[in-house]
């Protein structure tokens, strides 16, 4: 075999072995919410324990994601790596065998402890495993299979739920993280960052100051605005997370190095990760659930009948990841995001309890052409001034900031709905979704705002301080 062969396949052995687990935790992201109203008969759950469903895994992931890329560097990417992978497979068995709300609740907990460890390594471990010519396309493919582990929740959920039961969408990961530890030790070396002490008060004042301010916004609309408990959680999570940009700015081995945002790529894509996710994912909770609950389709109808959003990302990210190299970053991000905010707000003037299908597939259709579109070109500008000892610190910032927008989203779009009178009744759901839909569409409208902040064309990925000698010398003209 020629050694172009052997390398062949080592690359493509790379991408199966770091994406495979990402996207089990990309799915989780999203693959109960086809599950929540069969979770909410069979365990009697409140739509306020439905959004714990999802938060509490968001929160946790969000919290101890940049941990886990600390404990990477000083102890070993792929050892860390493969932990997080055996405690998201025991912790969705944990899941599969729970009978009542609060320990399913729990159980998603340590589940996105254990995720948290996956998003950011894999993606560092993939950048690692191969040549700077390639590492546009594989990231591009990272990107489609995160972005196709998002996408295909809802279905991969309605079709395990209806064929069997909801436990089963938990249970699917345990052969998946059996498989993915022997193909992460063949196919993905071990590698090293800066080996300094860990940062627990930055862990502690972050993860408990996000967890305050989305328990504030969850608990708002039943304990009410003004009252002590929702007061004193938002406020005291504003408060925790102002000392914990202060302490990030003293300490000497700061969890989140706040030098990092000194990059305008790096800045700009972060915000854009926090309110595109605050957007998407809250307007996917909703409508969703409208597809079950109002117009009485079964958990396979719903998912089936998204096909048209959650295909596109498959075949527009990886194209998308292979051109960013030629347009840059801000275009594709830019449209993307403009795509979305137009097919939310298409969705929620549209929608009514009896309105047609076909009057949704060319919003679905938008809505996942706009998302193939973000996914790749905003991995690429968080990482396109990095050096490569920042690589796992970068993505691992990113991460953690789109799942507390996934966090933020689904607490303040369910907070709109559940002010605007929304009850989890046929009659008593689409009044309520159009606000909280039209919601998502001004922060996706926002979102896109924000992206023209991002350096435009090639010249900002070839002349970034990270770029390589060799890719600057293929590409003068640009330089």
């Amino acid at each position: 075999m020629s050694i172009v062969s052997r390398r062949r396949i080592t690359v493509w052995l790379a991408v199966v072995a770091a994406s495979l687990p990402m996207f089990m935790a990309t799915l989780d992201n999203l693959v109960v919410t086809s599950a929540l109203p069969v979770i909410a008969r069979d365990l009697s759950a409140s739509i306020e324990e439905l959004q714990w469903v999802v938060n509490a895994y968001a929160l946790s992931f969000a919290t101890f994601m940049l941990m886990a890329v600390a404990l990477g560097d000083r102890f070993g990417r792929r050892r860390v790596f493969l932990g997080g992978i055996v405690i998201f497979t025991a912790a969705s068995a944990l899941c599969a065998v729970a009978v009542e709300p609060w320990m399913l609740i729990g159980a998603r907990a340590v589940q996105g402890v254990g995720a948290a460890a996956l998003m950011p390594l894999s993606l560092t471990l993939l950048v690692g495993s191969v040549s700077d010519r390639l590492r546009p396309a594989a990231i591009g493919i990272w990107g489609g299979i995160s972005g196709l582990g998002v996408a295909l929740g809802p279905l991969i959920g309605g079709a395990v739920v209806q064929g069997w039961n909801w436990q089963a969408i938990f249970w699917l990961n345990v052969p998946l993280g059996i498989i993915s530890v022997p193909l992460v030790l063949a196919a993905l070396p071990n590698s090293f960052g800066a080996r300094v002490r860990a940062d627990l008060v930055g862990l502690l004042l972050a993860g408990i100051g996000v967890l305050g301010l989305v328990y504030g916004i969850v608990r708002g609309n039943d304990a009410g605005w003004d009252s002590a408990e929702v007061l004193g959680a938002l406020v005291g999570g504003g408060v925790l997370l102002v000392l914990f940009v202060l302490w990030e700015h003293r300490v000497a081995a700061p969890l989140l190095p706040l030098r990092l945002f000194h990059d305008r790529s790096f800045t700009v894509a972060n915000l854009v990760g926090v309110t595109f996710s605050f957007g998407i994912f809250g307007a996917v909770f909703i409508l969703i659930q409208f597809l079950q609950i109002v117009q009485g389709h079964t958990p396979l109808e719903a998912g089936v009948m998204t096909m048209p959003w959650t295909l596109a990302p498959m075949i527009v990210a990886p194209l998308t990841g292979l051109l960013s190299p030629r347009t840059g970053t801000r275009l594709p991000i830019v449209v993307g995001l403009t795509f979305l905010a137009a097919s939310m707000a298409w969705i929620a003037l549209t929608m009514s309890a009896t309105i047609a299908y076909t009057e949704l597939v060319a919003p679905f259709i938008l809505a996942g052409v706009g998302m193939g579109l973000v996914f790749a070109p905003s991995s690429t500008a968080v990482l396109a001034n990095m050096v490569q000892n920042d690589h796992a610190k970068a993505s691992g910032t990113n991460s953690t900031l789109r799942e507390i927008g996934v966090a933020l989203g689904v607490a303040v779009l369910t907070a709109v709905f559940s002010g605007a009178g929304g009850q989890l009744t046929p009659t008593g759901y689409v009044h309520a979704a159009i606000p909280a839909v039209f919601t998502a569409a001004g922060v996706l409208g926002a979102a896109a705002l924000i992206a023209l902040a991002l350096p435009s064309g090639r010249r900002a990925v070839l002349d970034a301080p990270g770029a390589s000698r060799e890719r600057r010398e293929r590409e003068p003209s640009a330089a």
